[in-house]
């Protein structure tokens, strides 16, 4: 126990003076550092910060500098020994290899006459007995499936679902989509196909021709982008059933009928009030390969070393990686996602070795951990816990995760900018979340909005950022979250619209409670398991 320590644990010296130093440090993170950082970060010569691109590479060198300026310790070991900042690690893009639907006579192509989900794998041609099935519905008041059964089968099935003649859809009984309509719509068909033992699923696209084929290179283009790299070579997270968008003439081929005759049965079926018999009926062949491409990533790490309990780590975590350069060529800069995120954790650093070198560092140790891969599916951070975690997940104490903390939500547009989403506080540790209380109300007085914390979120924002590969392993965490804007993963999402006084609060109060979290005596207790 330091001098100071034993001073405060006999009452000899007084809160306060731990207060004031929390608080000059604290001071040391300002709106014009934040933007100093970004305004590098979130340029155009970064490229968007793709993961595995040279604007990726790039931007990981910079942090790597700031880290080593501000004399955080590297702590990764390189293969000729030396500590290093950077964590590489190694994905494998999953490309399709040969990949056709034959039906009719004629062989379909993905992107070109087709959209598929991204996790088919039929490495050898399968052929199947297709048959139509209406909207594939399987709900009490409207169901498809009633009487049959069509385990094995190749589906083809209509997107939306079913409205009566004023506009009421027939499910709900009201004008509100159920969960067989609207955006979630395929989610919920899909999973029922692959309950009922269904082979493939094809669901007819309602879209015009040139609509359905904007619509292909649109979701293309973000396929490409998001689902398609793994940590792991071969097939993995894959099955054989496959959902595939098609076009009603597509549609055609696979029912062995005219494009009349589906469209006709397909006028009989939505304007019934209930579920049509049809003996449409076909044949159909599907080959799903693929084949790895290596790519190199990595995550940057700088350490604070602790003092009296220095092999207890807390973790402070962004990520750094974007969407890269879109289809036509603009630039996603990602100024908010996750420039804001990244920014706050390099000054947040700043602040504790400012502090470190004053003689009042933290008694645990901190990492602070901005990874790539995250738009890749939290890829970085799953290599990190799961995979290679430079400090043991056991003496890892929390993670305070930053993501997307620089814009104001149309939730609160025009209502309140002093605000913050904090999500799984009280997930795995009533510590954590009362510590996140206290510090905001003793220091920053923000909003705490638990909006996204309800279990029965739909979006499911809990499970979107790498503090999740944490929690999973029942390590405390709080992800701060200032919630989506219209520029959201679009090249808008630029420095010109970024708060920084609002980014400024936020990283500010993720200081204070990591700077409770590390100096506290008691580790934080792990005593819930809520999802």
């Amino acid at each position: 126990m330091t001098f100071q320590q034993l001073m405060l644990a006999t009452g000899l010296i007084s809160l306060p003076f731990v207060s004031s130093a929390q608080e000059k440090f604290a001071n040391t993170i300002t709106a014009s550092d934040l933007e100093k950082h970004l305004r590098v970060l979130a340029a155009d010569d970064m490229e968007g910060r793709e993961t595995g691109t040279r604007g990726q590479r790039k931007a990981a060198e910079y942090i790597a500098t700031q880290f080593a300026a501000e004399g955080l310790k590297p702590i990764v070991k390189a293969d000729d020994g030396k500590l290093v900042y950077q964590q590489p690690y190694t994905l494998y893009k999953k490309n399709w290899g040969d990949f056709y639907v034959s039906a009719g006579g004629k062989r379909f192509e993905p992107s070109k006459d087709f959209m598929p989900n991204g996790l088919l794998y039929l490495p050898t041609e399968t052929s199947y007995e297709t048959v139509f099935a209406g909207y594939g519905i399987g709900d009490a008041n409207y169901d498809d499936y009633a009487g049959r059964d069509l385990k094995g089968k190749a589906l083809v099935i209509l997107d939306d679902e079913p409205k009566t003649a004023d506009g009421k859809k027939l499910v709900s009984g009201t004008t509100e989509a159920s969960k067989w309509g609207g955006p979630d719509g395929w989610r919920a068909k899909s999973l029922l196909a692959k309950e009922k033992g269904v082979a493939q699923l094809f669901i007819v696209s309602a879209e015009s021709a040139e609509a359905f084929k904007q619509l292909l290179t649109q979701r293309s283009a973000m396929q490409a982008r998001f689902n398609r790299l793994s940590l792991k070579a071969g097939a993995e997270n894959v099955g054989t059933m496959g959902v595939f968008l098609v076009t009603a003439d597509m549609a055609a081929s696979l029912l062995n009928t005219t494009t009349a005759t589906l469209t006709q049965t397909m006028t009989q079926v939505a304007q019934s009030a209930k579920p049509v018999s049809s003996t449409l009926a076909g044949k159909v062949a599907v080959k799903a390969d693929r084949v790895d491409e290596k790519t190199e990533s990595s995550n940057v790490l700088g350490f604070i070393e602790g003092t009296d309990k220095k092999d207890e780590v807390l973790v402070v975590s962004s990520h750094y990686d974007h969407i890269g350069i879109s289809a036509d060529g603009q630039i996603n800069n990602g100024a908010n996602d996750d420039g804001s995120g990244t920014v706050s954790v390099l000054e947040i650093a700043q602040a504790f070795a400012k502090a470190k070198a004053a003689g009042k560092g933290p008694r645990r140790s901190i990492l602070f951990l901005t990874v790539s891969g995250e738009e890749k599916g939290l890829l970085g951070s799953q290599y990190y816990a799961d995979m290679n975690p430079v400090i043991p997940l056991e003496k890892t104490v929390a993670d305070l995760n930053i993501d997307m903390v620089g814009r104001v939500d149309d939730l609160h547009l025009g209502k309140s900018d002093n605000y913050i989403y904090v999500i799984g506080s009280d997930k795995l540790s009533s510590d954590l979340h009362k510590i996140s209380e206290e510090a905001n109300k003793k220091h920053i007085n923000m909003e705490l909005d638990y909006k996204y914390n309800d279990p029965q979120d739909s979006q499911r924002i809990y499970y979107r950022s790498d503090h999740y590969n944490f929690a999973k392993h029942q390590i405390p965490i709080i992800f701060y979250f200032n919630g989506l804007h219209p520029d959201y993963h679009k090249p808008t999402d630029d420095i010109e619209k970024i708060d920084f006084k609002l980014a400024e609060k936020s990283a500010r109060l993720v200081f204070y409670t990591a700077w409770e979290i590390a100096n506290r005596e008691q580790r934080l207790v792990v005593d819930s398991n809520k999802q």
